[in-house]
C-alpha cells in the first residue's frame, strides 16, 4: 500500500490551514482553492473521495468533536430554531431544489432528481461557526449554526437513501419513507441514549489511568456511529446525543484525561477538517470527467439555477421559520430573546455546503436495474458546483455581510464580569471548604503550605477582576498577566538547568522527563489562564 498520497494530502492540507491562519481568509475556503489547484499539478495523485471512507471514518469523530464542544443546556434553550432548520428545512431543501432540477433538467426522473435535492440539502456549518467565532457573532447565533450542524446530516442522509430506494425501483412509498425516517431519526437518538450513561461510566471507572480513557474517546465515536448503522439507525444521530452527552459531563473526569483528551480531539479535529476541505478542491479533475453526455455550457447553466436555488430556498425557509412561530404563540414570543431582520439574514447565508454533499454524491450506485443512474454524472457535477458555489461565494462574503449589518457582537466586559462574579463564588465556597479540612487533626499543615493554598486561591479570584481594572503603562498587562509572563520565564530556566543536569549526568534521562512534565503542567495552567 503506498502511503505517500496520504502523507501528501496531510501535511499539504496541514500547512494550508496554518498558512490560513496568518490571512483574512477562513481555513475552508483557502484549503478549497489550494485543492482546486493542486489538482492540476503534474504528479499529484488521483484523489477519489470515497464515501465508504469518509461517512464512517471521518464524520464520526468531526461531529463528537463538535458535539464535546457545543453546549447541551444552550442546545436545549435553542431546541426550536435548530430542530426547524436540522429536520424541517432540510427535507424543504430537498423537494425544493429536487422539484425544480426536475423541471429545468430534460430526461431527469423525479426521483432521481429528489436524490440531488437530498444530497445538496445540509449546510456544513463548519466554516460559518469559525468565522461566527472570529467577528464574536451574538451567541445566539452560533449556536443555533452548530447545532443545525451536528443534526441535518442525518436528515439528509435519511432523505437521501429514500428517494435512492424510490430511484433504483425499490418500490418505495410515501409510508415506506416517512416510517423510515422515524426509524432512522429515533433508533439513532435511542441508540446514543443506551450507550451515554454506560461509557460515561467506563470513562469515571478508568480514571487511574488517562491513556486507558483517552484511547476509549477515540474509540467512542466509531462505535456509536457503527452500533446505529448495523440496525438501521441513524448512526450520526448516535454519536451527536453521545457526544452531547460526554460533553456535559466532563467535569466528572480526571482532569489529566481533560488535558490530554483536549490536546488530541483538536489535533484530530484540525487534521481531518483540513483534508477533508482540501478533498473537496481535489475532487474537479474526478468530475468533470464523469460529465459525460452534457456539454459545459449545459451544466454550468443548470449548476447556476441549481445554486440560485439554493441559496433562496434557505431564505425561504428561515424567514418564516424565525417569525412565524413568535406571531402565533405567546409562549414561544415570552420564552425566547427577540430578534431583528438581520439574524435570519445571516443565518440564511451562511448556508454553505460541504464535504458531505459530495460523500453522498459520489455514493450514489453507477447502475440499477442493469442500467445506468439518472444523470448520475450530471449529478456529481452539480453537487460539486453547488459546494463550491456556496463556500467561495457565500464564505466569502460573509464577514464583510455581518460587518456591513453592524451585529451586536457579545459584550467582552459583561462576560468577563460574570466570569469574575463565578470565580469569586467558588473562590469563596473553597476557602470555607479549606478552613473546615484544616480544623481535623489528620489535615494538619505547617503555616507556609497552608498560606501557599491561601494564596493560589485568592490569586485565582483576583486574576479575572484585574482584567477589569487597571493595566500596567509600560506593558498594557494586568497584574495577573504579568505574574504569568515571569512564571513562564522562570520555568524556562528551570527546565534549561534540568537538561544541562542531564547532560552532566547528574540525574538520568528518567528523572529529567519527571520533572520536565511537572513543568509542562504548571507552564500549560499558566498559558489556559492568560488565554481566558
Amino acid at each position: 500500500m503506498d502511503v505517500m498520497p496520504l502523507l501528501l494530502l496531510v501535511a499539504g492540507s496541514a500547512g494550508v490551514a496554518g498558512l490560513a491562519r496568518r490571512t483574512p481568509v477562513p481555513a475552508p475556503l483557502l484549503l478549497v482553492a489550494a485543492g482546486l489547484g493542486a489538482a492540476y499539478i503534474p504528479g499529484i495523485p488521483d484523489y477519489t473521495l470515497d464515501p465508504h471512507v469518509v461517512l464512517p471514518l471521518l464524520l464520526p469523530p468531526l461531529l463528537h468533536t463538535a458535539a464535546l464542544d457545543s453546549s447541551y443546556l444552550d442546545l436545549r434553550a435553542n431546541l426550536r430554531p435548530v430542530a426547524l432548520l436540522s429536520f424541517g428545512y432540510v427535507l424543504f431543501a430537498t423537494l425544493a431544489v429536487g422539484y425544480v432540477a426536475y423541471l429545468v433538467i430534460p430526461d431527469l426522473p423525479l426521483t432521481a432528481a429528489l436524490v440531488l435535492g437530498a444530497v445538496v440539502a445540509p449546510p456544513d456549518a463548519v466554516a460559518a461557526t469559525a468565522i461566527a467565532r472570529r467577528l464574536r457573532l451574538p451567541h445566539r447565533i452560533t449556536t443555533i449554526l452548530q447545532g443545525e450542524s451536528l443534526v441535518n446530516d442525518a436528515t439528509a442522509i435519511t432523505a437521501y437513501k429514500v428517494a435512492l430506494a424510490a430511484a433504483l425501483g425499490a418500490g418505495a412509498t410515501w409510508g415506506d419513507g416517512i416510517r423510515q425516517f422515524a426509524v432512522a431519526s429515533l433508533g439513532g437518538i435511542g441508540i446514543g441514549v443506551v450507550l451515554m450513561v454506560p461509557l460515561h461510566w467506563l470513562r469515571c471507572r478508568l480514571r487511574e489511568s488517562a491513556l486507558l480513557e483517552n484511547t476509549l474517546s477515540l474509540l467512542i465515536p466509531f462505535t456509536a456511529y457503527a452500533a446505529a448503522e448495523q440496525v438501521g439507525a441513524s448512526g450520526v444521530l448516535a454519536v451527536v446525543v453521545v457526544g452531547l452527552y460526554l460533553g456535559h459531563r466532563s467535569w466528572q473526569v480526571d482532569f489529566e484525561t481533560r488535558l490530554q483528551e483536549g490536546a488530541v480531539w483538536k489535533m484530530v479535529s484540525f487534521v481531518l477538517e483540513s483534508a477533508v476541505f482540501a478533498l473537496i478542491g481535489l475532487q474537479l479533475p474526478v468530475v468533470l470527467r464523469g460529465l459525460g453526455e452534457f456539454s459545459t455550457a449545459q451544466a454550468l447553466g443548470y449548476a447556476a439555477v441549481l445554486f440560485a436555488v439554493v441559496v433562496l430556498a434557505r431564505f425561504v425557509w428561515v424567514f418564516p421559520a424565525t417569525y412565524l412561530p413568535r406571531l402565533l404563540s405567546a409562549r414561544i414570543r415570552a420564552r425566547e430573546p427577540d430578534t431583528t431582520w438581520t439574524a435570519p439574514v445571516i443565518v440564511g447565508w451562511a448556508g454553505m455546503r460541504g464535504v458531505v454533499s459530495l460523500a453522498i454524491a459520489f455514493s450514489i450506485p453507477v447502475v440499477h436495474g442493469g442500467g445506468p443512474f439518472p444523470s448520475r454524472n450530471l449529478v456529481l457535477f452539480l453537487t460539486f458546483t453547488t459546494v463550491i458555489g456556496t463556500l467561495v461565494i457565500q464564505g466569502l462574503t460573509l464577514p464583510p455581510l455581518i460587518r456591513a449589518l453592524k451585529l451586536p457582537g457579545r459584550d467582552a466586559q459583561a462576560e468577563t464580569l460574570a466570569e469574575a462574579q463565578a470565580q469569586s463564588e467558588a473562590s469563596r465556597a473553597a476557602e470555607a471548604r479549606l478552613d473546615e479540612l484544616l480544623q481535623d487533626e489528620r489535615n494538619a499543615l505547617p503555616g507556609p503550605l497552608s498560606d501557599r493554598l491561601r494564596t493560589v486561591m485568592e490569586r485565582r479570584r483576583d486574576s479575572v477582576w484585574e482584567r477589569l481594572g487597571t493595566v500596567n503603562a509600560v506593558t498594557g498587562e494586568s497584574a495577573d498577566e504579568t505574574y504569568r509572563r515571569l512564571a513562564r520565564e522562570m520555568i524556562d530556566v528551570e527546565r534549561r538547568v534540568f537538561v544541562e543536569l542531564r547532560d552532566a549526568r547528574r540525574i538520568d534521562d528518567e528523572m529529567m522527563r519527571t520533572l520536565l512534565r511537572r513543568l509542562d503542567l504548571e507552564e500549560a495552567a499558566a498559558y489556559r489562564e492568560s488565554a481566558t
